[in-house]
């Protein structure tokens, strides 16, 4: 494994931990028990990530061929059940932490996705799922509106991530670079929205007459 990859891999590694404390966040929420925190952090970190690479038919998934990625999700989770119990969560923190999470499972879904082939519209799909599919579960399984059909700019910040990750390859920029560039994209949007209120335009039917 070379550095570039190393870096990837241990960026990877971190997304799977942000998202698997704000899978056990969610379950504190709702009292879950502890086996319950375990199922709702492992589902959020790395459910995106699965049903990508269901779709892709790529057998066995990520993390059974590496299961470093369960020993991060519940070494997060287990540390984030120590820490709130004596400590508040920082939810602004987690929330910009989840943001750069989010742009990175988004661009390397997308780069898997097209690696193994398929068009550009299946990349974006594939890409996103990556990104936002975990936390859709999660907020299923608590009972929650899934964030992706909020206002938020969230699954939208992945999406246009992608695109100019994609549209960047096109004018020749090299994988690294665009990469970088869809990340930044991402990252921004979702932050935009944490910070300044980003939001999308929402459809709202009128009243009907009484």
């Amino acid at each position: 494994m070379d550095t570039l990859q190393l870096l990837i891999y241990i960026a990877d590694l971190t997304g799977v931990a942000v998202f698997a404390i704000s899978g056990a966040l969610a379950a504190g929420r709702k009292s879950l028990d502890l086996l319950g925190v375990l199922i709702i952090s492992v589902v959020t970190a790395i459910g995106g990530g699965t049903l990508r690479d269901l779709l892709l038919g790529r057998n066995p998934v990520f993390w059974m061929l590496d299961p470093t990625y369960l020993y991060v999700i519940f070494a997060a989770a287990g540390l984030t059940l120590i820490y709130s119990r004596y400590n508040k969560p920082p939810l602004r923190a987690l929330l910009i932490a989840d943001a750069f999470g989010l742009a990175l499972f988004a661009i390397l879904g997308a780069g898997i996705a097209e690696n193994a082939g398929v068009s550009w519209i299946i990349v974006i799909i594939l890409g996103t799922m990556s990104g936002v599919a975990g936390g859709i579960l999660r907020d299923i399984i608590t009972n929650e509106i899934p964030l992706i059909l909020r206002r938020d700019f969230y699954a939208s910040a992945a999406i246009a991530g992608i695109i100019i990750y994609l549209l960047a390859k096109q004018t020749g920029l090299g994988e690294l670079s665009a990469s970088g560039l869809g990340f930044l994209v991402a990252a921004g949007l979702r932050l935009a929205a944490i910070f300044k209120g980003l939001r999308l335009p929402v459809f709202q039917l009128p009243d009907e007459p009484s």
